[in-house]
C-alpha cells in the first residue's frame, strides 16, 4: 500500500470547521498560528534541518516587521526544497507540513493545507507506516480536531480583516 502525502478530506467536519474558521481571520493571524502550531507539533519529527527553522523564524521576524517579504521569500523556498528532498515519510510529511505553514503568510489556504500534512505526519509517526489505513485515517482526524482546537484558542475576536478565500475543494 502506497502512503499518501496528505490525511484528511475537505467533506470531514473538522475539515469544514477549520474552513469556516480560518475565513475569519487574518492573513496575519493564520500566519502566526501556523507557525507556532507547526513549531511545536512537527519539528520535533524532522529532526536537524536548519532550512525549516529558518524558514519559521523568518516568519516571526516578518510578522514583528524585522524582515521584508522580499528577504523571507528564499527562507520558504529552501524549507520547500528541504521537503522536496525527504525520502523518509514521516519526516517528509511533516517537513511539507513545516514549510506549507511557513507560507500561509504568502498563500493562506496554506493554513488548511499544512493540516492534511500534518494529519499525515502525525498519524505516520504514531502508528508507524506499515499501519491499516483506517488507522492512519483515525489518528488524522485526532489530529485534525486538534488543529482546530488550537486555531479557536488562536484567533481573534472579530477581526477586521479577515482573508478572502476562494476554497478550490
Amino acid at each position: 500500500m502506497a502512503l499518501r502525502k496528505m490525511l484528511g478530506s475537505a467533506e470531514h467536519p473538522s475539515v469544514v470547521r477549520l474552513m469556516r474558521l480560518i475565513e475569519t481571520q487574518s492573513k496575519t493571524t493564520l500566519a502566526a498560528f501556523a507557525a507556532t502550531y507547526v513549531a511545536a507539533h512537527y519539528l520535533p519529527l524532522i529532526g536537524e534541518d536548519g532550512r525549516l527553522t529558518a524558514a519559521l523564524a523568518g516568519v516571526t521576524e516578518h510578522l514583528r516587521g524585522n524582515l521584508s517579504l522580499k528577504e523571507l521569500k528564499p527562507l520558504l523556498r529552501d524549507a520547500r526544497t528541504a521537503a522536496q528532498e525527504e525520502t523518509d515519510p514521516v519526516r517528509q510529511a511533516a517537513k511539507r507540513a513545516v514549510a506549507t505553514a511557513a507560507a500561509v503568510i504568502t498563500t493562506p489556504t496554506n493554513a488548511l493545507g499544512f493540516a492534511f500534512y500534518g494529519a499525515a505526519a502525525y498519524a505516520y509517526a504514531a502508528a508507524g507506516t506499515a499501519a491499516a489505513r483506517e488507522v492512519h485515517d483515525a489518528l488524522a482526524d485526532e489530529e485534525l480536531a486538534r488543529i482546530v482546537l488550537a486555531l479557536e484558542a488562536a484567533a481573534v475576536p472579530d477581526e477586521p480583516d479577515p482573508v478572502k478565500i476562494s476554497w478550490g475543494c
